[in-house]
This record gives structure tokens, C-alpha cells and sequence, in this order.
């Protein structure tokens, strides 16, 4: 599905009713949502059916958006189908012991990384079926020159860590009006794998900027030196920036070459992610200069990706190595769709509810720092006096 302009608004929507608190409000939201996606996928199916004359022919299905299903998919679907009718839907589907096929959310996954910018520079890692995962957190090799002695054993030891999977869950809602129950397995794979793609990137994205490490991801935003029980890891100091110059924007990123045990580590390539607004108002002023040939865009003194988010708050930014955030996500059995009674206000549907497992952090506390970007100023070309003066 197409990523279209009035599905950003949506999905902007979404984001304000969550930074407002308004539950009901993002509820309605995703609702809007939810519909847009199941009305285009219902034209599509529907085109179809008028349109095909053999019911096998993939190709056709393949073009118009729904893709060829293993066996192990279909029979799940076709299951879920039929317990979706019963009289009984939420005993039927409850009773439905048939988690959602892993091959699922591998496609939901590939297409979430492909369509959402900030997602596809992060690392990450399939953890299906695992519930611990091991981790290199330094940036140093795990290989030396000589004897192995005590202090580089414990140094080494240092930057290992074993880390648990099942810390943290995420979870969508899907509603599935009675006609798409219709349409077939392959249309009914689009419309949740639809659903499932903007739940689970909205999801992800704001738990990799801002999740506080309480039953969600560690935020890039989060200092992992100041832990609260309850509320988890704290909000970094923003630091002020009101230039990309060379002497302010180097000493932010000398702050990246510096790794948790105090050692330099050469930088790659940095990401600098904002809000849209902030990007067009404050960002883009300040990288953009008319030069004679016209606009010149993305001037920075190093080389950085910039990256827009609606998860980044208002005048804020961050700066960091998309490479040192680990996000690790899978499903178990618990991953199977359920159905679910916390919407009531939906009129002919019945909406159920999936979990994916996983968790997500800096591999270091220095690998991203959070800019106070709104005294930004536009960027302006120097003016050098040259002239002979009297």
C-alpha cells in the first residue's frame, strides 16, 4: 500500500492525539486509518473479482497489490476466516491455535524498513523464537595482538552483553469488517499486513526516539546512565545549536567519537533527525544556500543523513550512528491474533489484536545526543571585505 499524502495526515493525527493524551482521539484516528486502508484494499479485491477469469491466476493478484501466500499462510488465513464467522467469533478465534505466520511479518517488516526512512537505517535483527540475544556494545575488535591477559579479558567482558527479547511487547489492533471476510485469504493477508505495517513502524519509531526502557525500546533520546523505577531511563539535556558551522557542529559529533569506555572511535556517516516542521522551518533554512547555479541543499561540514520523524518533539533533533542502535523483534505463539473488546464503538466489525516481542536500545550512551534546535538560524554566505578601503 502506497504511503499517500492523506495517510500522513492520518498518521500525524495519530501523534497529536498521543502527545495530548487523548486516547479516545487516537483511537479515532487509527479508526480513519484503518478504514482508508480496508476501503482500498476492498476496491482492489473487488476489481479483481470482476476481473479475473481464473481464479488461480497469481499474476493478476500479484499485480494488484496481494501477493502469492505459502501453504502455511493460507491455512492460516482460511482458518482465521472461518473462525471470524462462527457465532461465537471471540471463542472461535480465542480457540484458534495458530500463531501468525513468521513469513508474515518478514514481509510486514521488509516493507516497513523500505517505506520509513528512519527504520531503514536502523539495525535490525530477526529474533523469532529467541529469547536472549548477545551483543558487542563496544566499538572495539573482539580479537588482540600477544597474550590475552587478565585486563583485556575484563575489558573485552566489558563490551558483551547478553540481552532479553521478551522485555517488551507490541501491539496492534486490527478491525476486520464482516465484507472482507469475503474477499478471500490473499486480500485479507493484504489488509492485515496494511494494518500491521503503519501500526508497527508508528510503533517502532516512537520507541526508538523516545521509549523510556519501561515495557518498550530505550530510546536514542533516553540517558542510559539516570534510571527511575517506574519511569524508566531520562530524557538527555538538550544541547542549544544554533549553526551547522564546522567549530559547533564538530564539537557535537567529537561527543559521538568517544565510546562508553572513554576510547576514540572514527565516525561514519551521522543521521540528524527531526520533525517535517521543524525540517522545512528550521533544518532546511540552515543547510540551504543560493548559490550562482541556484539553490544548493544539505550543506553540512560532515557527512550527514537527515531524517524526518513525527516521533522527534518540537525544537528538538537528534544527532547520532544509526548503526549503534540495536531493535531485535520476533513473534512466539503468544503472537497470534486474539480478539479483543477494547474498541466497542466499532460498527460492523470485530477487531482483534496481535503482539510482536522485542527490544531496542543504544548500544552506548554517547552514540546519540539530543540538540535544542530552536534558535536555528538560516544559513547565510559569508562576506569578506577585500577592498582597499581609504
Amino acid at each position: 500500500m502506497p504511503f499517500n499524502e492523506d495517510r500522513s495526515t492520518m498518521v500525524d493525527n495519530i501523534q497529536q492525539a498521543i502527545n495530548a493524551g487523548n486516547e479516545e482521539k487516537a483511537a479515532e484516528a487509527f479508526l480513519a486509518l484503518t478504514e482508508s486502508i480496508r476501503d482500498e484494499v476492498l476496491e482492489q479485491a473487488q476489481q479483481d473479482i470482476a476481473g479475473r477469469m481464473n481464479a488461480q491466476d497469481t499474476s493478476i493478484l500479484q499485480a494488484r497489490g496481494a501477493r502469492q501466500l505459502t501453504s502455511e499462510e493460507r491455512e492460516y488465513y482460511m482458518a482465521f476466516i472461518e473462525a471470524a464467522k462462527d457465532s461465537n467469533p471471540k471463542q472461535a478465534v480465542t480457540n484458534l491455535d495458530k500463531a501468525l505466520p513468521r513469513t508474515v511479518i518478514d514481509s510486514v517488516m521488509d516493507e516497513v524498513v523500505h517505506e520509513h526512512q528512519l527504520l531503514e537505517v536502523i539495525k535490525f535483527q530477526n529474533t523469532t523464537a529467541m529469547t536472549e540475544f548477545v551483543v558487542n556494545r563496544g566499538s572495539k575488535q573482539l580479537a588482540v595482538w600477544g597474550k590475552l591477559c587478565d585486563e583485556i579479558t575484563k575489558e573485552l567482558e566489558g563490551d558483551i552483553d547478553v540481552i532479553s527479547l521478551t522485555f517488551a511487547k507490541l501491539s496492534a489492533w486490527i478491525p476486520v469488517c464482516k465484507s472482507m471476510l469475503e474477499v478471500g485469504p490473499e486480500w485479507l493477508d493484504a489488509y492485515v499486513r496494511a494494518i500491521l505495517k503503519e501500526a508497527i513502524a508508528f510503533g517502532l519509531e516512537e520507541g526508538i526516539i523516545n521509549g523510556t526502557g519501561v515495557d518498550q525500546p530505550v530510546g536514542m533520546s533516553r540517558d542510559l546512565a539516570v534510571f527511575t523505577p517506574g519511569t524508566g531511563y531520562t530524557e538527555k539535556t538538550a544541547v542549544a545549536v544554533t549553526s551547522f558551522a564546522p567549530e559547533a557542529y564538530g564539537a557535537e559529533l567529537a561527543k559521538l567519537a568517544v565510546d562508553r569506555n572513554g576510547a576514540q572511535r572514527k565516525l561514519g556517516q551521522v543521521v540528524l533527525i527531526v520533525n517535517p516542521v521543524d525540517f522545512l522551518t528550521k533544518v532546511m533554512p540552515a543547510t540551504t544556500m543560493l548559490v550562482p547555479g541556484g539553490y544548493q541543499k544539505d550543506i553540512f561540514p560532515y557527512p550527514t543523513t537527515v531524517i524526518q520523524s513525527v516521533a522527534v518533539g518540537a525544537g528538538k533533533a537528534i544527532l547520532g550512528l544509526a548503526d549503534r542502535y540495536f531493535m531485535g523483534i520476533g513473534t512466539e505463539a503468544s503472537g497470534k491474533i486474539e480478539h479483543s473488546d477494547d474498541f466497542k464503538f466499532l460498527e460492523d466489525a470485530r477487531t482483534y489484536k496481535t503482539r510482536l516481542l522485542g527490544n531496542g536500545f543504544p548500544l552506548d550512551n554517547t552514540s546519540f545526543e539530543v540538540l535544542d534546535i530552536s534558535g536555528l538560524k538560516p544559513l547565510v554566505l559569508p562576506v569578506n571585505d577585500v577592498g582597499g578601503g581609504a
